[in-house]
Parts: structure tokens; sequence; C-alpha cells
């Protein structure tokens, strides 16, 4: 049975819009996950389409993004990429990949997206939407829109904001950002953008990031409701916590939390760096700094270097010779430095990297076979079709525990010069899943094709105690806290924030 059919049976979705990109979609789906599952009921998040390069994967194999995974964490179930059926992974050059409930299916460019992929598209947002139904006919569906939703020369092909909302016939709160200022002006004109029947969907309006006293915005708040005639059901603080950024763009926006660091970590912001979610659990660890490094520079003042994964290794191994990084990552391997590459961090490490099939960013027939690093003997060639699942193993290194993660990757790696060969080591009981090798001088160079290798506590703790011996530091023998937990206690954090200023029960009937 269509959905459709049944929409005066189920409970009543939320669905948040926003007056422009980056004004706290995502954050607040999240809030409002949790306090819905707190106060007994079972939401579902869902984003009809979203475009990131920060990726999880489903235990089917299914790719989603990550923030809906986290909201996915938020309600207390399993992400499944039916909570967000479409996803666009920007690759450079206004083309992206399509990926479809969790498959990819082909590449598109931005003019040519309309024309291919809005109708499928449509369909498999409807199939999902069906399928969550079916299976969770008791639970409220909690959906995210997708940057404005009357951005007027896309709206006809925006398959993720009003159409979503009017096919659902949802309950809609605007979200607004007045930190970036023009908050009235952002909400009246986002309101005047919309049809009649699009604007009486829109049901509450929140200002978010609101720094000082609220009670000062009173008469703003009033405003607002006379000149809309819909209430202001939320004025949010400025809130503190720091959460995974949707895209790599906001990374120039993330806050260093630290502030005696004992350990500062480099991160090599690669063009195309995907799957920075990786790097969360050593945020949220107290004694470590992160940095994100640009541009070619002395890496001496680093304790370890990550270089992450990428959506276009060839391209960004290139960027990396061109801008010198390359050189400055050999110098700090030979001065007993720790370097740890995930993904395509891992491929880049090695020595030879083949992309017969242009998969990867290489452009050109002399493009498509370069070199690496060169610093772990390994070579990688890229294929047709991508890996992607979920992993569970066992570490030798640089302790024994279990390792849970997932993949996504394209390309086989395997050892190239078997003279050189006996100089390294797999970390994992599964030997395709990353190797490491140790200087003489004390410093170790690592790579691993798992993701969210960091959220494994053991294994986090023994690579940072190893690091803090490099550095004549004491061993930290206590256990630190699940970072699991810690990201409960985040989320936790955020709903009960909200909780404090948002009235959400009139959105509830």
């Amino acid at each position: 049975m269509e959905l459709e059919s049944k929409l005066n049976e189920i409970k009543k979705p939320i669905m948040v819009l926003g007056t422009s990109s980056g004004a706290g979609k995502s954050l607040t789906v999240t809030a409002i996950c949790r306090i819905l599952k707190n106060s007994g009921e079972a939401p579902i998040p869902f984003k009809g389409q979203n475009m990131s390069n920060n990726a999880w994967v489903d235990w089917n194999g299914g790719e989603m993004a990550y923030s809906q995974a986290l909201q996915a964490f938020a309600c207390g179930i399993s992400p499944s990429s039916e909570m967000n059926p479409i996803l666009l992974k920007p690759q450079g050059d206004s083309t992206s990949e399509v990926i479809h409930l969790g498959k990819s299916i082909g590449i598109t460019t931005a003019k040519n997206y309309y024309k291919d992929w809005f109708i499928p598209g449509w369909e498999v947002i409807k199939k999902s939407l069906n399928s969550i139904y079916q299976r969770n006919p008791n639970s409220r569906l909690v959906v995210e829109g997708a940057g404005s939703p009357v951005e007027m020369n896309l709206i006809h092909r925006d398959l993720t904001n009003l159409k979503v909302a009017k096919y659902l016939n949802a309950n809609c709160i605007l979200i607004t950002d007045i930190e970036r200022g023009g908050v009235f002006a952002q909400i009246i004109g986002t309101l005047e953008l919309m049809k009649p029947e699009e604007k009486k969907l829109i049901k509450g309006i929140i200002i978010n990031r609101f720094r000082g006293d609220i009670s000062l915005f009173e008469e703003g708040k009033k405003w607002i409701e006379r000149k809309t005639q819909i209430p202001v059901i939320g004025i949010i603080p400025w809130l503190n916590d720091t959460f995974p950024p949707e895209d790599s763009l906001d990374l120039l926006e993330k806050k260093l939390r630290s502030t005696f660091p004992e350990i500062k970590v480099g991160i090599i912001k690669l063009p195309s760096i995907s799957n920075f979610s990786d790097f969360d659990p050593l945020e949220n660890e107290e004694s470590i700094l992160i940095e994100f490094i640009v541009n070619s520079q002395n890496l001496e003042k680093y304790d370890f270097i990550i270089i992450p994964g990428s959506k276009q290794t060839i391209k960004d191994q290139i960027f990396l010779e061109k801008s010198g990084l390359s050189d400055d990552i050999r110098k700090y391997s030979i001065n007993k430095g720790h370097i740890i590459g995930i993904c395509g961090g891992l491929q880049m490490l090695g020595t030879k990297l083949d992309d017969p099939f242009f998969k990867e960013g290489s452009k050109t027939k002399t493009e498509y076979k370069v070199e690496g690093i060169g610093l772990l003997p390994l070579k990688t060639t890229f294929f047709e079709k991508k890996l992607t699942r979920q992993i569970s193993s066992e570490s030798l290194w640089p302790c024994k525990s279990k390792i849970n993660g997932f993949e996504i990757h394209n390309g086989k790696t395997e050892l190239d010069n078997i003279e050189n060969s006996f100089q390294v080591n797999p970390i994992f009981k599964d030997l395709d899943l990353g190797w490491y090798k140790e200087s003489n001088e004390g410093g170790t160079i690592a790579g691993t094709y798992i993701h969210g290798i960091f959220e494994n506590d053991s294994w986090r703790d023994q690579y940072i105690n190893l690091i803090r011996k490099s550095k004549n530091l004491p061993i930290l023998n206590k256990k630190s806290t699940s970072y699991k937990i810690k990201r409960e206690l985040i989320i936790n954090n955020l709903a009960n924030e909200f909780d404090k200023y948002l009235n959400i029960e009139q959105l509830l009937n």
C-alpha cells in the first residue's frame, strides 16, 4: 500500500527546514530525535538527499551520510541507508557520485542531475519512506531538509525539501542562524518565496545560535510572530559541544578544545578529504589538540600526523607532491615521526597508485599511474567497483584488542617490494586491513582501511600511549572514557539544552 493512503494513520512527521545551509538543521534533528526517544516515542531520522563525503556504512554494506547515522544513534537505533536514500559524493569538477539506497549507481554532473536523476531519485525516496513505515508503523519520522528550501533557480529539481514536506504533510520547523545576521530578512524572505500550500506547513520558527541575554530578543520574537502568524517555538543559545561537521568546509570553523594539550596532532587537509568523523574521538580527548595542515611546512611541532581518507586519491596524491607536503611527510618520518594513514591515506603512504579505470581522480593516461609517498612498500590498484562493509576484527598492534569499524574504498592494496616486505607487519588478524613499520629512530608509520579505528577505546588508548612514551610523558594506565559513552553524553547534553528552550509539544499533535 502506498504511503499517501496511510498518512492519516501515522504519527505526524516533523521536518526541519533552514533559511540557509549551516543554519543548524542537522543538530536540531539530532536533538529532537533524542528528546522524542527520551519521551517514550520511536523516532526515525530521514533526509531524502544529502551531499557529503562524510559517510557511514550500515550493516548491509550500504553507504549513507554520517549525519543521518549520528541521528540514528540519537534515536537509539542502528543506522540504515533508507534513512538517507540519496547520497551525492562530490568528486570535483562539478561532478558527484550518485548513491541510491546505499549502492553506487553512477556519476553525474550538476548540469545533468535534474535531467537524468530527478525521477529515479524521487522514486527511491518514496520507496524508502514506504519501507520505513512498513517496518515501523508506530514511529515518528524526523526529517531534515537541505540548504534553503527556496533556491528559486533549483526549486524545480529540489528532492529533499518542500517536495518531501508536502508528500508527508509534515509539521515543519523553519530554523535560522542569528549569528549570520539578517535574521528577520532570512525568515520573511524564505516564507515569502513559498507557495501558500507550502507556507501553511510551517508550524514553528527556531532562532539558532543566540548569544547573550535571550530576554533582549523578546520584541524581535513578537515582531516575527505578528508578521508571519507563525509561533517562534525556540530561541536556542550558542552551544559549545563539538559535533561532526556536515561538510568539509566546516572543518575551517571547528573550534580547538584543548587548552593545555600534551599531544599535538596534525591532520593533512586534503582537497578531497572524506570521512573526517574519524577524528572525533581524538577531539574528545582532553590531552590532545588537533590542527589541520593545508600548506607545506615543517611538521616537527606535531606529535603525530594523520593522512585522512580521500574521495579522489590520485588527485590528492598529486596535490601532496605539487604542494611539497609529500616531502614534508617524508622528512618528518626520518626524524622519529609517527604517521598514520586511513583509507586513502593508507594508499598514499604506499609506493604505487594505479587507476586504470579513472575512478580516483586521474584525468589522463599519464596520471593514472603515480608514485605514492613511498613510506610503506604497498601498491594499490583501483577497480571499477568499491568495497563497503562493516568490519569486526582483532588488532595485533599496538595492542591485542577487538576492533569494529567499516570499510568504504576502491582499490586493492598489497605488498609491492618483496625485499622490503619484511619491514612491515600486519596491524590486524585480517591481513589486508592495515600495515605498520617501526623506524630505527623510534618512529612508526601505519596505515589502515578501517574507518572508525579511533572509536575503539583500547586501540586508541594504546596508540596514544605509544605517542606519549615517545615524548617521555607518563603512560596513562587508567582507561579513558569510552568514546561511544562520550558521544551519548554529548547527544544527551545537546537534547537537554534544546529541551530547555524549544517548545516541541505543539508539533506532536
